[in-house]
């Protein structure tokens, strides 16, 4: 049996969408930051990513999705999050998390729309600190943005999942299931589909198993995947993903032709 190599997201929020699929026979999962998926996938050296859901438009085929599961949110999402010491209208500079690409859009997407802030961007690694040195403002996403302490910098945060809700009344998609034509069949999108269920329905194990020596961070991970991350992608999140994208090729971020493609999830 060929098996289908799977690039998946390494923070903790993608854990429940392969919950159990490393000892599944069919797949073969490697973690990565997320741009490192995206290039991965566009590489073709993985056959299907966790990929930020900007980098569907960006790949080097038509790319498809699995229906059912991805990384979103409906309202505050505590890890995507601009911060900054000034009023966020007055953001002339912005330091963007270098493992980030939806975010990066995101985030230029709502400063402009929310604010009316167009800021010079800079790529950096995540560390709050540094990135507000040489910036108005900072975008942080992932696990360093769940526990960074951004009162002690003396930072406003600006929580980006809360904030598109905000502004268009529709979730947020971060993250979903893309790959190569013909890449799965409907066994393995109902394999993910499974996988992602099962997830969801245990995240106390998954936050437990991400942070086995660390009682306290297990609690706030707990609530995060609860209370924050949805694993849908139904009819409202497609309707987020599909204005995520025509805002995006509004400025210039990427192209949209109005099409999204599906794997087949045979009969339900």
């Amino acid at each position: 049996m060929t098996r289908i190599r799977l690039g998946s997201v390494g923070y903790l929020n993608a854990r429940p969408l392969v919950y159990g699929l490393s000892r599944h026979q069919r797949f073969e999962i490697r973690y990565d930051i997320p741009a490192e998926c995206a290039r991965l996938l566009h590489a073709h050296d993985t056959d299907l990513g966790l990929i930020p859901s900007i980098e569907y438009l960006r790949g080097p085929a038509a790319y498809s999705l699995v229906p059912g599961p991805a990384v979103t949110s409906n309202g505050p999402v505590a890890s995507v999050a601009i911060y900054t010491r000034k009023e966020p209208r007055d953001i002339q500079s912005i330091a963007m998390d270098s493992t980030s690409r939806t975010s990066v859009a995101l985030s230029t997407i709502l400063l402009r729309r929310a604010f009316g802030a167009a800021p010079a961007a800079v790529s950096m690694g995540p560390d709050l600190e540094r990135m507000l040195s040489r910036a108005d403002a900072a975008l942080v996403i992932g696990d360093y943005a769940l526990f960074v302490d951004h009162e002690a910098a003396g930072a406003r945060k600006i929580d980006l999942g809360e904030l598109w809700t905000a502004q268009t009344g529709l979730p947020f998609v971060y993250a979903c299931w893309t790959g190569w034509p013909g890449a799965v069949s409907p066994d393995d999108v109902a394999a993910l589909q499974q996988a992602r269920d099962a997830g969801s329905a245990h995240v106390d194990e998954v936050a437990g198993s991400y942070f086995p020596e660390d009682a306290d961070r297990q609690k706030i991970a707990s609530r995060y995947l609860r209370d924050n991350i949805r694993y849908i992608l139904g009819d409202a999140e497609l309707e987020g993903l599909r204005t995520f994208y025509r805002y995006a090729s509004e400025l210039g971020l990427a192209n949209f032709d109005g099409t999204l493609r599906f794997y087949d999830q045979g009969p339900r």
